[in-house]
């Protein structure tokens, strides 16, 4: 096999076998999460291109985030919630859904486990309580949880209603949103992820758009929101429009990237509304991408999301991109 071109960074070994559902880096560390349909959590030391752990299960794992840099929590296809520990290699079932668990994030301030399942229900979970005691609150959804993420305040929940919904981290256990809308998208939702500085969120959808929300409802707040074409391809005369299906947010510059069906990274300027620098040639869809907590590493998920159906694909890949700081300052306009 011939080496991947290097603007594209350098494939990590091991890789999973099938579609990749989801990348996180540490906040503490250099340490990448990449939860996979394969039924796999691996673990890399993401710069020096090395698997520190594996977690394997029958059921497809959907997401999987750090509750500390030797344990996580998964959200699997059964619907079934767990906490593994690496080191310790003890596993531990938390709770489950009545479908699969689409998403789930760790709220350490609150010691809870938010859970999004296409079971319409957000559910959070105290893992200090044994199982069956342990579900704080239900809070019923519009629709299945196709994206979830978090601020320093606040949870927001994208559902197949196209639907957003926002909780206040300090009122969880009120069981009611602090606001509600539709997207200001038309079509179905691929991503949503919040601003760094807490402000608001992105959302994505499959139809190439990514629009971008304040939390702040006031005339002035909701002024500021707007939503730009990507992901579109002209060949021949014939538009292609990809779907967008990953969003991260570089934690340095606040500026963010944008992986689509198309295989291609797109890194932008949110707050000057202009594309800072395109990295194209990834073998297939990119389905995920994770700033790690300095900006200075993009991974970048290759794995087919089955937006032509049934075909012949290239494997699952990893790539660990250095980026440089061109690449991720915002840039006001002159």
């Amino acid at each position: 096999m011939s080496a991947p071109p290097p603007n594209l960074g350098r494939p990590l070994e091991n890789p999973p076998t099938d579609g990749i559902s989801g990348l996180r880096f540490s906040t503490t560390s250099d340490l990448l999460l990449c939860s996979s349909w394969d039924g796999s959590a691996r673990l890399y030391d993401a710069p020096r291109n090395h698997t520190k752990g594996s977690f394997s299960q029958q059921a497809p794992i959907l997401d999987a985030t750090f509750q500390e840099e030797s344990s996580i929590f998964l959200a699997g296809l059964d619907g079934i919630i767990k906490r593994y520990d690496y080191f310790a290699r003890t596993e531990t079932v938390i709770g489950q859904h009545a479908a699969g668990a689409r998403c789930v994030e760790w709220l350490p301030e609150r010691g809870l486990v938010a859970t999004g399942s296409w079971d319409k229900t957000l559910r959070c979970w105290d893992p200090r309580i044994p199982q069956g005691r342990n579900c704080a609150v239900v809070m019923q959804l519009p629709g299945k949880v196709f994206s979830m993420a978090q601020s320093s305040s606040r949870l927001v929940v994208a559902t197949s209603s196209l639907h957003v919904l926002v909780y206040d981290l300090r009122k969880l256990e009120a069981g009611l949103p602090e606001q509600e809308q539709e997207s200001s998208l038309r079509h179905q939702t691929r991503c949503i992820r919040c601003y760094p500085d807490g402000t608001g969120f992105a959302l994505s959808s499959v139809e190439g758009r990514v629009a971008m929300e304040y939390f702040d409802q006031s005339e002035a707040g909701q002024a500021r929101k707007y939503a730009f074409k990507c992901h579109r391809s002209s060949e021949a005369g014939t538009d292609t429009v990809h779907p967008v299906n990953s969003i991260a947010f570089n934690p340095v510059h606040g500026t963010f990237a944008t992986g689509g069906g198309d295989g291609v990274v797109n890194v932008w300027d949110g707050a000057n509304k202009k594309r800072l620098c395109q990295i194209q040639g990834y073998p297939t869809s990119v389905s995920a991408l994770a700033f790690n907590r300095e900006g200075k590493y993009l991974a970048v998920a290759s794995s087919y999301t089955w937006e032509q159906g049934d075909k012949e694909h290239p494997a699952d890949a990893i790539y660990i991109r250095p980026v440089s700081e061109g690449e991720v300052k915002s840039k006001p306009r002159i």
